[in-house]
């Protein structure tokens, strides 16, 4: 069914198309209404329509929002032609809305696209709210009221941003013929109206305020008063207040009023507090409801500074405008006597007398002091003392009560001391105050329990009341009071104040710093004695460390180890309770982290890397936060100590055990070692040679110089072997031993002849130190010859033939055959046997020298024998004789060495 609505909307669409096709430019979708502002949370129905051509129906229209389709079932078709959509419009709906055509059909709709389609922009919003809590006043202005009312309202809580709201005010006097005046407010929620020329008291006022904008409009309530209730007037000025002296306890207020009664009759409050304090109190209406100019302040604290304040409003009525609070006025009140007394308190600490304890009694100013103490009298068992008071010329008065140490006694522990005190102003004295020091064993239970905590920045403390005996009878001692003390740890600043004695709970009323640390003690007192207290540590408010511990190696560090130590952090630098403490050292590689509890002070590092760098720092925290200490670098042991002594001394004692157990295998094995490295030499003393001497003796050949080596071939004339071994055989082994012997004796120790001093051949060979002595050498000698043939004196024998000793100055050791004669003996017949069958050496051979072997024939038969030492290098020379030179009856024989084969060698020179 189409609506009454619908139709007026095709009508008008209708209408407007047949003037709008003109100025289409050709375009066949049109959508109305063009411009809608609609609101948000109602239904909105739109039309779309075809005009100008038949390529298309209204089955062909269909409705885009953001990109997504209408479903048909919003659709309404109106005709043919026309199609209307109903949505429902919300924050997220989208502003534009647009109506499209298809026909895949007609190529003119395909070809001609953008002429089928048309959109409308969306403006969404809330219709206004009613403003509320309408309020207007008007000020006063020089001496009179200001004609201008000033409103202010509240405009709604929903946001209306695309919507603009407009507010208007608007007043109308009664009784008046002139029209209601108006004005547009600048501001959503306050504005301004003009009333007439002049404020019209006693005259009834009607306000309101109106909100409009396109969706609708709505007035808040009128507001209808009489006019005066819109006054506000400004405070009363030249306040003053005064100080008598004869009423200590009162101050007297005068003011002036701040508009004539002629315009409005006004009342006055009043309020008043200590200098310094922000507790204002107030006098009660009901004594300042009138018409005054004037006010007595009572029941004031004498000798204090007050603060005071006056504001008026008009009379009429109970409505009406409070104005601002007048300048403030100050006045102190005159002193009086001193009405409450002294507080007394002790502190106790021990003595170095044995058996006492030393008391400072403490005092602080009464709380009703009406004046400056001047000065206190003290007496302690017996007379009075007075001792006087600095007096602070300060201007204020402040509820910090001073504290004033009065005397210091030492008292036994087994008696008990009564203190009086008496505080003097300058008018009068205050009541008496008493204090009683007990005994330190008077057996009084002690506090229990006791605990703090912070409420609403204040910090409170509570604790349980003394222990009940255990037979469940009622305790012997009631408690009358309880003295709750605090001192500042850091700079011993103390205050006290009581508690009644069914308190369990209080709060600290006097100054506290915060993140300093405070010692509190709860002490009960029963009558006059007091009990053993219980003591907590508590802060105000807790912070971050200020600075973090220092931290230090305790001695030298080892291989693996170190200790370290840290200073406790000052008491004004802690700023909260150190929970733990957490120790960092790093060798710029790996770094790591060891917590301890906060008493601990000192920690030993272990399973450290030797010869290594470490850095170490310490963390402090508190229940707030953590800071670092100070750094402190180390650097660990290569060696550990002793570990390079120990070393040493293994390797001494290894050497040691080494040494000992080489001597004691040396004087184990001591004949080996002498016979390897040492051999026997017989005394030259007991050798043969140095009782025998030739019959004889003839200066034996000297040799050449150099011309001795160390191999010399010997050279033996003798006779035919056969007349040796025939004619000889029975005396040679007599001749044997005797001629042997003498061959191979030393001649060291020997005859004059033989031991003459002459310089070794080993020393001119090899060029000797020319002052080494025959001490240093062995001398050798031997027979050549000493006994001629059988039948034949040794004096007929030629010159060259005569027996000849031949020495030879050696640092070789006496050989085997000095020890052995009888070996010798045996070798030196072999040899003899050899000999004798080559009579001729090497190289002498020769025919030419037979006459010589003749000779050596005779001397051989007259006992003779003739032996020649050889040099190697002549015998080398030597040209072996040929054979036709030789006789067919001899036989060469191989050279034999004068000496016995060498079994050590010669010794080192």
């Amino acid at each position: 069914m189409i609506t009454q609505r619908g139709l007026l909307q095709l009508l008008s669409l209708v209408c407007l198309a047949s003037f709008s096709v003109p100025s289409t430019g050709g375009q066949h979708v049109i959508i109305a209404p063009q411009s809608p502002v609609v609101e948000i949370g109602k239904n909105f129905t739109a039309m779309c329509m075809l005009i100008n051509t038949t390529e298309a129906t209204a089955d062909d229209l269909y409705w885009v929002i953001s990109d997504t389709t209408v479903p048909k079932e919003q659709y309404t078709k109106i005709n043919k032609t026309a199609v209307n959509v109903t949505i429902t419009i919300t924050r997220e709906t989208p502003a534009w809305i647009f109506c499209k055509c298809k026909n895949p059909s007609s190529s003119y709709v395909m070809m001609n696209n953008g002429k089928f389609v048309h959109g409308i922009i969306l403006k969404k919003g809330y219709p206004p709210e009613k403003p509320e809590k309408l309020s207007c006043v008007a000020v006063q202005q020089g001496s009179h009221i200001s004609n201008n009312i000033s409103c202010v309202w509240e405009p709604g809580k929903r946001e209306n941003q695309e919507m603009n709201t407009e507010y208007t005010l608007f007043a109308s006097v009664s009784l008046s013929v002139g029209e209601t005046q108006k004005a547009v407010a600048k501001h959503n929620s306050s504005g301004e109206v003009a009333l007439e020329s002049i404020f019209p008291h006693c005259t009834t006022v009607e306000i309101w305020v109106e909100a409009k904008n396109e969706l609708g409009k709505v007035q808040s309530d009128h507001l209808i008063a009489d006019a005066d209730r819109f006054v506000k007037t400004n405070p009363p000025s030249k306040l003053k207040v005064l100080s008598e002296n004869s009423f200590p306890t009162s101050l007297l207020m005068n003011w002036t009023q701040p508009i004539g009664k002629e315009y409005v009759k006004l009342i006055y409050q009043i309020r008043f507090c200590p200098d310094g304090s922000r507790n204002w109190n107030e006098v009660p209406l009901a004594d300042t409801d009138k018409d005054i100019q004037s006010f007595r302040l009572q029941y004031l604290i004498p000798d204090t500074y007050y603060v005071t304040q006056v504001r008026c409003k008009p009379l009429r009525g109970d409505f009406g405008y409070w104005s601002d609070w007048s300048m403030n006025a100050t006045a102190r009140t005159p002193e009086d006597k001193p009405m409450s007394k002294p507080d007394v308190w002790r502190i106790i600490t021990p003595s170095e007398s044995k058996n006492k304890r030393i008391v400072q009694i403490i005092c602080k100013d009464p709380v009703l002091s009406n004046g400056k103490i001047r000065r206190f009298d003290i007496r302690v068992q017996s007379n009075w003392e007075s001792v006087l008071v600095n007096i602070s010329d300060s201007k204020h008065n402040t509820n910090d009560r001073k504290v004033t140490r009065l005397r210091e006694i030492e008292l036994s522990d087994k008696k008990m001391a009564y203190v009086e005190v008496v505080a003097h102003n300058s008018v009068g004295a205050s009541p008496r105050a008493s204090l009683l020091i007990a005994k330190t064993t008077h057996g009084h239970p002690s506090m229990e329990g006791l605990n703090w905590f912070i409420d609403r920045g204040q910090l409170w403390v509570e604790w349980q009341p003394p222990s009940v005996p255990a037979s469940g009878d009622p305790p012997r001692y009631n408690v009358t009071e309880y003295v709750l003390e605090w001192e500042s740890v850091s700079d011993r600043q103390m205050d006290w104040q009581r508690e009644y004695g069914n308190t369990t709970r209080t709060a600290i009323r006097g100054h506290l710093e915060k993140f300093k640390r405070y010692k509190i003690s709860v002490s009960p007192l029963y009558s006059a004695k007091t009990g053993n207290p219980a003591t907590v540590e508590a802060f105000l408010e807790q912070g971050v460390p200020a600075e973090g511990p220092s931290v230090r190696l305790i001695g030298k560090p080892g291989t693996t180890e170190a200790e370290l130590v840290w200073t406790k952090i000052p008491l004004d630098k802690e700023r909260g309770f150190i929970t733990n403490y957490t120790i960092f050292y790093s060798n710029g590689h790996e770094e790591h982290a060891i917590p301890v509890s906060a008493d601990t002070y000192s920690y030993l590092l272990k399973s450290l890397s030797s010869n290594t760098k470490y850095v170490a720092w310490i963390r402090a925290s508190t229940i707030k936060g953590s800071v670092n200490g100070t750094e402190h670098s180390f650097s660990t042991l290569k060696y550990a100590p002793g570990q390079i002594e120990g070393i040493v001394v293994g390797v001494c004692l290894c050497f040691l055990f080494s040494v000992v157990l080489i001597v004691l295998l040396c004087f184990c094995k001591k004949d080996s070692i002498k016979e390897n490295f040492w051999p026997q030499i017989p005394n030259p003393g007991n050798s043969s040679i140095g009782t025998w001497s030739p019959d004889c003796p003839s200066k034996a050949d000297t040799p050449k110089e150099n011309g001795l080596t160390d191999v010399s071939v010997v050279e033996v004339d003798v006779f035919d072997g056969k007349s040796m071994f025939e004619e000889d055989k029975a005396c040679l082994p007599l001749k044997k031993d005797k001629y042997l012997s003498e061959e191979h004796s030393s001649g060291i120790g020997g005859s004059s002849c033989m031991s003459s001093p002459r310089q070794s051949v080993s020393d001119s060979d090899e060029g000797g130190d020319s002052g080494e002595t025959t001490a240093s050498t062995v001398q050798y000698s031997s027979v050549v010859a000493s006994n001629g043939y059988k039948g034949q004196t040794p004096s007929s024998l030629p010159q060259s033939q005569q027996p000849t000793f031949i020495r030879s100055e050696s640092t070789q050791p006496l050989l085997d055959s000095e020890e052995n004669p009888d070996v010798l003996g045996q070798e030196g017949s072999r040899q003899f046997h050899r000999l004798s069958r080559n009579p001729y050496p090497q190289g002498h051979k020769d025919s030419t020298n037979f006459a010589e072997f003749n000779e050596l024939e005779m001397e051989e038969q007259g006992g003779l024998v003739s032996l020649r030492f050889w040099p190697l290098e002549e015998v080398s020379q030597q040209t072996t004789p040929t054979e036709d030179r030789q006789s067919p009856d001899w036989q060469q024989a191989a050279p034999v060495s004068s000496y016995m084969p060498q079994l050590g060698g010669y010794r080192p020179q």
